[in-house]
């Protein structure tokens, strides 16, 4: 029988263990299973899902590995606490003030946890083209960049790569692999390129390899990848940074006010 190519098309090629988890998995993300509740029972997902038990064990098993939900056998299945996190990109543009850390470092410990940053490198490199294109660089042109990996209690959570025109860069604490005190905003803001405008272009991406090994991340589940553009006066590009963190334990908020002008 030749199946019609509309109904090949709506076929869920994925193992039914893939399937099972990807429906819980959305349960958890929009809070319909919300942090410290325990999961259905095997027997109900059992039921719900017309599997076998072995095949519900195998779902479990990836969402402990993705650290979304703890248990054991022959115990109940639970919801991990504080797994998924709202970033709200916009809050962390200005620059800290004087003497006061990067914002998204104090934003995130006001919460009740330590978060830090590594430095992994600070470079003078050609970027991606977009970054290239971003910063109106020529062809093969160069940028500094500085590369660094945010850590919430020591679990990577994001791997930032942070590039910037070199005529601005150079002789500056940009280069220099050190920690910038209120980071580099504030640095930029300083030398006369105060951050003006932001613009982010955000996608969802199966990770490179550096990027699951560097976020320790479980499977092949997308991440979101963010390219952020930072304009100063004159619509002068400054920095184009990319950021990547795991699309499963991540949302990205945005607010917008209404345009009273129609």
């Amino acid at each position: 029988m030749i199946v019609p190519r509309a109904e090949e098309e709506d076929v869920d090629r994925r193992s039914l263990h893939e399937r099972i988890a990807a429906d819980l998995r959305d349960d958890i993300m929009s809070g319909q299973l919300a942090p410290g509740a325990k999961l259905p029972s095997t027997v109900h997902l059992k039921a719900r899902f017309d599997a076998s038990n072995a095949t519900v064990q195998k779902a479990l098993q990836l969402l402990k590995d993705e650290r979304l939900v703890v248990g054991r056998a022959g115990a109940a299945v639970m919801v991990r606490e504080h797994r998924q996190r709202t970033i709200h990109p916009a809050s962390y543009m200005a620059p800290a003030g004087p003497g006061e850390p990067y914002r998204w470092l104090a934003a995130v410990e006001r919460q009740g946890v330590r978060a830090r940053s590594k430095l992994l490198d600070v470079s003078e490199v050609t970027p991606p083209a977009d970054v290239a294109a971003a910063l109106n660089l020529p062809q093969g042109g160069e940028a500094a960049l500085r590369h660094q990996l945010l850590l919430i209690d020591d679990e990577p959570v994001e791997l930032v790569k942070s590039y910037y025109p070199l005529e601005i860069a150079r002789g500056t604490a940009i280069t220099e692999r050190r920690r910038i005190t209120g980071g580099t905003p504030a640095l930029l803001a300083g030398l006369g390129h105060p951050p003006r405008l932001s613009v982010d272009r955000v996608s969802a991406r199966v990770p490179t390899q550096e990027q699951y090994r560097a976020l320790r991340l479980p499977s092949d589940l997308p991440v979101l990848r963010t390219l952020r553009v930072v304009y100063s006066d004159d619509e002068r590009p400054i920095e184009a940074t990319v950021m990547v963190k795991a699309g499963h334990l991540y949302e990205l908020q945005y607010e917008f006010a209404a345009d009273a002008t129609g």
